[in-house]
């Protein structure tokens, strides 16, 4: 192409761009609410003009209590209390309580449930039955938590607060209570500890196996029995002290001879067995074979002590199915009246019983004699202490002295009754009456007097 064709077509596009207009491109976010489109499509001028409304009245108004106030009569100082009265303990004391108002008023934990469920498991089922029962119970349970709440408060008072030195302030129940006193571990126990072991097992012998087989068999022999059979006595119906005492002291002999011959022999196998002073040193024997009596005297004490507390309570006043019923006949002999056997003698005899049982199982021998086969055996002490037959004697009298009470009356009944029968009074007054001038009226009544006395005689 020629330069001058070229020249043309330029002169031609150039001529076509002067009469059409330029193209315009918009931009990108354009219909894209900006923050300054925001701002100004929210905005609207009566608010403007209603927030200039607000502000003038709250002007005005600020303005007429302002002249209001200015026309008021002042206020008067504060009073000058004197110093007394605004004291620094006072103070002291009212900053307490307030801080003590402050801190009561925090959240308490309530109490657990389960605390008040096991606080009702231990009230027996038959003390629930009933409405009246159950609000019993409610408030019981109301009171509990209440109690816990409160000392709950005043555990917390007294923890967080101070109490000042002020009189007027009420008490809060006492000191806290200390806080235990844990063990001391700063220095090494291990050696202290394996010390204080071994001496627990050189001289505490009643940690030994052989002993727990030795309680273990007093426990299986005698924890349920006792030398002497009470239950029987009351069915025998009217018996003689006498009798009883025999019975009695027959039963407590065979008892004694039957522990001998079954338990006795049985502690004996114990300690002839090889193993049975397994670990105990020879130096040691001695000691060892004291706590051996130790436990056998205390087996036997005790089945003592059961017997003779099971002897007493035959004789106890409230329970009468179990009593004893004596024969107690009243006799008439060189003019005089009285029981036999007299009240004294049957004391007597109870308490002799009381003896009896307090005498039996006192020749048990010991252990190591049994085995060494000593010409002079030594015995176990099973004797009962004195204030255990104290108790025993003192019981008994009370009770007796009790049970014959019925009795007692019944002789003086009869001694105020008829025993001017007995004293040959009756006889004197007759013999008088017959000394004596009399009319027919007064002899008939003395004759139907004498009738009644022949009767009673």
């Amino acid at each position: 192409m020629s330069d001058a064709n070229k020249a043309a077509i330029a002169a031609e596009k150039e001529a076509l761009n002067l009469k059409l207009s330029p193209i315009v491109h918009l931009p990108e976010n354009i219909g894209v609410d900006t923050p300054t489109q925001s701002k100004l499509l929210k905005y609207r001028r009566s608010k403007e003009q209603q927030q200039k409304i607000n502000q003038l009245v709250i002007d005005g108004a600020k303005r007429n209590l302002d002249r209001t106030l200015d026309k008021r009569t002042p206020l008067l100082p504060p009073p000058d209390y004197p110093q007394t009265m605004t004291s620094e303990i006072k103070k002291k004391g009212f900053n307490y309580i307030y801080m003590k108002q402050c801190v009561e008023s925090s959240p308490i934990v309530p109490i657990q449930q389960e605390w008040l469920d096991h606080m009702l498991r231990l009230i027996p089922e038959s003390l629930k039955e009933g409405k009246e029962r159950e609000e019993l119970l409610e408030s019981l349970i109301n009171e509990v938590s209440s109690d816990f709440e409160n000392s709950m408060k005043r555990y917390l008072v007294q923890s967080v607060l101070v109490k000042p030195p002020v009189k007027w302030l009420e008490d809060e129940g006492g000191p806290l209570p200390e806080s235990p006193v844990g063990l001391d571990y700063s220095n090494p126990w291990r050696s202290s500890y394996v010390q204080a072991r071994n001496q627990i097992f050189s001289n505490l012998h009643i940690v030994h196996p052989t002993m727990k087989m030795l309680l273990d068999l007093g426990y299986t022999t005698f924890a349920d029995t006792v030398l002497l059979d009470f239950t029987g006595i009351r069915a025998k119906g009217p018996i003689d002290c006498e009798s009883l005492k025999t019975d009695l002291s027959i039963q407590t002999r065979k008892a004694e001879e039957k522990i001998m011959n079954t338990w006795y022999p049985k502690v004996i196998n114990l300690f002839t067995k090889k193993e049975a002073l397994e670990g105990v040193k020879p130096e040691k024997l001695d000691a060892f074979y004291s706590c051996v009596s130790t436990l056998m005297s205390n087996q036997l004490k005790d089945l003592l002590r059961r017997t003779v507390e099971g002897f007493v309570k035959l004789f106890d006043p409230k329970d009468q199915e179990r009593l004893p019923i004596f024969k107690i006949e009243l006799t008439f002999d060189d003019d005089k009246m009285e029981f036999y056997p007299t009240f004294q003698d049957l004391e007597d005899n109870i308490l002799s019983l009381v003896e009896r049982i307090a005498e039996a199982l006192q020749n048990v021998q010991t252990v190591p004699s049994w085995l060494s086969g000593t010409s002079t055996p030594v015995n176990l002490d099973t004797e009962l202490p004195e204030h255990v037959l104290h108790w025993a004697v003192d019981t008994l009298k009370a009770a007796i002295h009790r049970n014959l009470e019925g009795a007692r009356k019944h002789y003086e009944t009869y001694v105020e009754k008829y025993n001017w029968l007995l004293d040959e009074t009756a006889v004197e007054n007759i013999e008088t009456f017959q000394t004596e001038d009399h009319a027919f009226d007064e002899y008939t009544e003395e004759l139907d007097c004498c009738v009644v006395w022949e009767v009673y005689v």
